[in-house]
């Protein structure tokens, strides 16, 4: 396993990124996620790991934005993986049909 100056980590042939959803999931936080995704795609990140390990609220708007990174990575070929999520979370993704398009680990 490799790490580039960017923070995208290569192992058997997967460029990863881990980008933190933040304690509070929302436009501010989505925003910024969305940012930093784009980017690590931009520098052929081929798996973004999404991490709400330290996520206590996600609303709307956020759920929102991540559907928006997820149709994005899916754009170029990338894949998303949702790790961390809390059990409330898992309930709002499912709901909402976020798990239908990205992995929860």
């Amino acid at each position: 396993m490799t790490e580039t100056e960017s923070g995208v980590l290569t192992q058997d042939g997967v460029e990863r990124a881990c980008v933190s959803a933040g304690d509070y999931f929302n436009k501010v936080t989505g925003e910024r996620l969305e940012r930093e995704c784009r980017e690590k795609l931009a520098l052929g990140c081929t798996e973004l790991v999404v991490d709400f390990s330290d996520t206590e609220m996600v609303n709307s708007v956020g759920v929102s934005i991540l559907l928006g990174v997820i149709d994005s990575a899916k754009g170029t070929g990338a894949r998303v993986v949702l790790s961390g999520v809390n059990a409330p979370t898992i309930e709002l993704f499912e709901m909402l049909g976020v798990t239908k398009h990205a992995e929860i680990t």
